[in-house]
């Protein structure tokens, strides 16, 4: 069975209200898997997410899971 991997769901999603738009979770992900092109704007995942599920955690809006 294959791990677990970070999905965004963007109705949640909220940067702007993140401290300057930068998502917490592009800062907690271990392997960087989270990114965010620019502050402000909607993260996603890219590369191999190792299913560890902290950016989920650390959303503050529940944006982000484990699928």
């Amino acid at each position: 069975m294959p791990k677990p991997r970070a999905a965004v769901d963007a109705e949640k999603c909220h940067p702007e209200k993140c401290s300057k738009g930068i998502c917490v979770a592009t800062l907690v992900c271990p392997t960087k898997t989270m990114k965010q092109e620019e502050p402000y704007e909607i993260p996603f995942p890219v590369g191999l997410c190792r299913g560890c599920g902290l950016c989920a955690l650390s959303c503050p809006f529940k944006a982000i899971r484990m699928i």
